[in-house]
């Protein structure tokens, strides 16, 4: 197992994306819903083990925007899970002095759930740990729109001079923002791509995939993926 004093480097941002629970719960003859409900109480023990190998900022693809094209009851399963958390994270974390903060379009929920978040978000506020990103209603693209009307906004009201800005302008308009950019984007479920996630903040992550299902990943699995990296030779465009 994993810890601070580890002799492999730990990266500083890990994002992850949990894939898998619907396939999960197929192999086991029962409802999507059933392996989502692993898949969250996977969530709480992966998230607590990565805080004690030393990442400082861990992000998790929770609930995308393209996910509300999914079946309305899958759907429905999923937010009642998300407000369970939301219940549950008032207390969540609280002794592993982890900071939870939500990023995506929050405007899609309905308003109770919003004032969750919120809450939830307050009362982890001063905790002094690793930072938790739960990506829920999350889409890069979008992301990368939004921060970019932010940007044009600025330049007609302000009279900033387009050819001033820079990618740091950018960087700093996303929901990441003054975090570092992901060193590795971990894949549950076997596929290959990032399905938009984090898509401009990890132009240079390193990116590892692993056959294991969400609910099946394990410190082990996570031990794994951190070794891989370890093997990387990152040049960031260099020689």
């Amino acid at each position: 197992m994993l810890d601070k004093n580890s002799k492999l480097y730990i990266p500083e941002h890990v994002g992850i994306i949990m894939d898998g629970n619907g396939r999960w719960a197929k192999k086991r003859a029962l409802p999507r819903s059933v392996g989502h409900k692993f898949g969250a109480q996977n969530f709480r023990k992966i998230t607590r083990y990565i805080s004690k190998t030393g990442v400082k900022v861990l992000t998790l693809y929770a609930f995308s925007t393209e996910n509300w094209k999914r079946p309305l009851d899958e759907v429905n399963a999923l937010m009642k899970l998300f407000r369970q958390y939301l219940v549950d994270s008032l207390t969540d974390f609280r002794e592993d002095d982890i900071k939870v903060v939500f990023i995506g379009d929050r405007s899609a929920f309905d308003p109770k759930l919003r004032e969750l978040i919120e809450e939830s978000e307050q009362v982890a506020n001063d905790r002094k740990g690793m930072l938790l990103n739960i990506a829920m209603n999350y889409g890069s693209r979008d992301e990368i729109l939004m921060a970019v009307k932010k940007l044009c906004k600025n330049v007609r009201d302000n009279g900033v001079d387009p050819d001033s800005l820079t990618v740091d302008d950018i960087s700093s308009n996303l929901y990441t923002a003054g975090t570092p950019d992901p060193d590795l984007i971990i894949r549950t479920g076997g596929e290959l791509r990032l399905s938009n996630f984090l898509l401009y903040q990890s132009a240079y992550s390193e990116f590892y995939s692993t056959e294991t299902l969400w609910p099946d990943f394990h410190e082990e699995d996570f031990d794994k993926a951190i070794i891989e990296f370890n093997k990387r030779n990152r040049r960031f465009g260099g020689v």
